[in-house]
């Protein structure tokens, strides 16, 4: 085999985070040649940071039904995604339907997570509301003092880092490249046609499709003409990594008030999220934004204040203006996208992967 064959792609995927390296195995699984080329070691990008909660009901928003239809779909190829990714992979990603609980703090909180319940209620959506005693049979560490909340039974969590790994791990079973430590600094063009893309070592990888999985870099990267890059913007989030110190994180659901959310691990950690902050490509971990979070979970949980803090990180989501994410044809031939996930990557990695192979396959589906 020579060179020139050796570096014919079916499918190059810029961006190795968790929609990246989902869209590639799935792709390599049903016989593409596929590379992923990643900057940095996986867990890359936002998936390093993200708290991992997979939870459409909760994150249920005013005027985001196209979003919700998308989310509630992801969650319901989630169990059959984990079980096929972790026999393929060998590997295990902490996959929890432990439900989420989600409390008002205060009149004002109570007010408005009753108008929430309402729209859960109207959309058919599985989710009780429960009185405060009830809610704290289900989690006994709440604070003394709050107004009630909504209980979403059906909620789940996975561990984005052993995610990645097992998506990695199965890529590599599967076939596929994952290339760490490469950056993409230019097209390869046929005319108007992208045909591939030239790394920062000088070498050329031809493809019968270049996606674009950059995550939150995916609207600035410079080897794309302007015209054709999509419309994420850097939304930065910090978050703080706490661990019970009898191996026990203090709740065993995932537990949300207003400001703040606590999902818990299956070794006794517990993650602490997340701030939103519109600051450029800004990563810096601010004094301030770990208060907020610890204030926030102290508030709901008070015995995080005895939790061993084992540190913080911030890492940048792909916005786009209507939240909604951008998977499927490009602006130029030859290129797709898989980004502009937001909030929802790691819950909407399964439908991403599966809409994204349907294109590769030719077919005109797009989320």
């Amino acid at each position: 085999m020579d060179l020139s064959e050796e570096r014919s792609y079916d499918a190059v995927f810029v961006g190795g985070g968790a929609i990246g390296l989902a869209c590639a195995w799935r792709a390599a699984e049903r016989g593409a040649r596929v590379a992923v080329l990643e900057r940095a070691e996986p867990p890359a990008g936002a998936t390093d940071v993200a708290a991992g909660m997979l939870a459409p009901v909760g994150e249920l928003a005013f005027g985001e039904r196209a979003l919700l239809e998308l989310t509630l779909a992801a969650a319901r190829l989630y169990p059959r995604f984990v079980a096929e990714l972790e026999a393929a992979s060998g590997m295990t990603v902490g996959f929890r339907r432990e439900g989420a609980l989600h409390v008002a703090l205060d009149r004002d909180e109570a007010a408005q997570l009753r108008r929430v319940h309402d729209l859960q209620r109207s959309l058919g959506l599985e989710a009780e509301w429960l009185a405060p005693r009830r809610c704290r049979e289900l989690e006994p560490g709440l604070t003394p003092s709050f107004h009630g909340g909504v209980f979403a039974a059906g909620e789940a969590s996975v561990d984005p880092r052993a995610l990645a790994r097992a998506l990695a791990a199965a890529l590599a079973a599967a076939g596929g490249e994952l290339r760490t430590g490469c950056e993409v600094v230019g097209g390869v063009f046929d005319g108007e046609r992208l045909a591939g893309v030239r790394t920062a070592s000088g070498e050329e990888l031809r493809a019968g499709a270049v996606v674009l999985s950059a995550g939150a870099w995916s609207g600035s990267v410079g080897w794309l003409p302007e015209q054709a890059r999509p419309p994420v913007r850097p939304v930065k989030g910090e978050v703080v990594e706490l661990r019970g110190r009898d191996g026990v994180a203090p709740c065993e659901r995932i537990v949300c008030s207003e400001r703040v959310y606590l999902v818990p691990r299956g070794d006794g950690r517990l993650i602490v999220g997340a701030t939103v902050e519109e600051r450029g490509f800004d990563t810096a971990v601010t004094a301030g934004g770990v208060h907020e979070l610890l204030r926030e979970a102290y508030r709901v949980l008070p015995e995080v204040a005895e939790l061993e803090l084992l540190g913080a990180v911030a890492g940048l989501r792909p916005g786009t203006p209507d939240n909604l994410p951008r998977v499927g044809p490009g602006a130029i031939e030859g290129l797709l996208l898989a980004t502009g996930h937001y909030r929802n990557g790691i819950l909407l990695a399964p439908l991403a992967a599966e809409t994204l192979v349907t294109h590769l396959a030719g077919a005109e589906v797009a989320l």
